[in-house]
């Protein structure tokens, strides 16, 4: 039996004290590929930003990678994190570092210690987004198409169960999204990674087909 990586049952998702999406029922499991699609304001990041903890359940069942959502607190909530990868559309490095002490950063962040290990873990992360000679490199240097690979790199360090991943072609042109796609799916095809991706970008979803969720009228409803 397929593990299931997210679960919701009537889930309710609030943004600033308002209901933005009711009733949500939504399951994936590992190493599928799912889309969140939505027009501006309908939910789908308020959805993401829930199943990564950031706004807090409150409302029906709610389970990611295993964590109950309803019980994070401030404490459990870095151990919710470790078994997830965060792929943002604005990719957020830290500018004023190369490559491989941005990684390294996330790293020591989580609790890791050994010198050795994090070069070995940097290397390989580089190496399967296809950076494995651009450690040195800063940030701000990469071309756009570079700076999300970098964002998948420091997604991937952990080896999570579920990336969720936020407009992550918004800012590229096609064929660097086109890319980003293929690394996208190949991550979740031989890892066995789940990833929930929200995107306003219909020429990907039509060309790398995949099952597809849509938040409208405050329902989130599947489109096969």
């Amino acid at each position: 039996m397929s593990e299931i990586l997210i679960n919701l049952e009537n889930a309710n998702i609030y943004q600033s004290g308002s209901l933005v999406l009711q009733a949500v029922n939504l399951q994936v499991q590992k190493g599928e590929f799912v889309y969140l699609v939505g027009k501006t304001g309908t939910g789908k990041s308020s959805l993401l930003k829930t199943l990564y903890g950031e706004l807090t359940l409150t409302e029906g069942i709610g389970e990611v990678v295993g964590f109950n959502l309803k019980e994070m607190t401030w404490k459990t909530l870095p151990f919710l994190r470790r078994n997830l990868g965060i792929i943002f559309q604005d990719f957020q490095l830290l500018t004023d570092r190369n490559v491989h002490e941005n990684l390294r950063f996330v790293l020591k962040s989580t609790g890791w210690k050994d010198e050795k290990l994090m070069a070995q873990k940097i290397n390989d992360v580089l190496e399967k987004v296809g950076l494995q000679n651009k450690g040195f490199k800063m940030t701000f240097e990469m071309s756009g198409g570079e700076q999300q690979r970098v964002d998948i790199a420091r997604a991937l360090l952990n080896a999570p169960k579920l990336i969720l991943a936020d407009e992550p072609t918004g800012n590229l042109d096609p064929e660097t999204s086109d890319e980003i796609m293929q690394l996208l799916f190949q991550i979740a095809k031989e890892d066995g990674t789940a990833i929930l991706m929200a995107t306003h970008d219909f020429m990907v979803i039509n060309k790398f087909r995949s099952r597809t969720l849509t938040t409208e009228g405050g329902r989130l409803v599947s489109k096969g």
